[in-house]
């Protein structure tokens, strides 16, 4: 695969939990360790922070200590240089709820998967089912798995 400069990547909500402290698995850790090793451009959206606080209040009934332990994680992402963050507008919006009346139910996907259509990137997921769907109803695929992540 021949490119011009580094890949544009908006990463799935399981590739930002790590750096909140919560694991999310040996292929998350496997697509961290080979972003680490690139000068990819690594993008986020508004609506992978409100996935992530779901899953750090779900954690923290059981944890309290997890939610001051993510602070730093939170303002890494956010306030860092590492990652860059997505506007959406309403197209973005439209297109999601398009692709929940085709059938796929779960909103924060279906606005990541329109984010990286409208601002031409790639989505780095390991959510399988939002692949299959995206291949059976022959929508542009623009994810990527971990072993596609190229090197720079």
């Amino acid at each position: 695969m021949s490119r011009r400069g580094p890949l544009r990547i908006l990463l799935d909500t399981s590739f930002l939990l790590p750096t909140l402290g919560i694991d999310t698995g040996r292929d998350v850790a496997r697509g961290l360790k080979r972003l680490s090793e690139t000068s990819n451009q690594l993008h986020y959206s508004s609506f992978n922070i409100l996935e992530c606080l779901w899953q750090l209040a779900r954690i923290a009934k059981e944890e309290p200590s997890t939610i001051e332990a993510s602070r730093l994680g939170l303002r890494s992402i956010i306030e860092g240089r590492r990652y860059a963050k997505t506007n959406e507008d309403s197209r973005i919006f439209d297109e999601a709820l398009g692709l929940y009346r085709m059938g796929h139910t779960d909103m924060i996907d279906n606005i990541l998967y329109a984010v990286s259509l409208h601002h031409n990137l790639r989505f780095l997921t390991i959510d399988e089912t939002l692949r299959e769907f995206i291949n059976s109803k022959g929508l542009e695929n623009t994810l990527i798995r971990v072993d596609q992540i190229p090197t720079s």
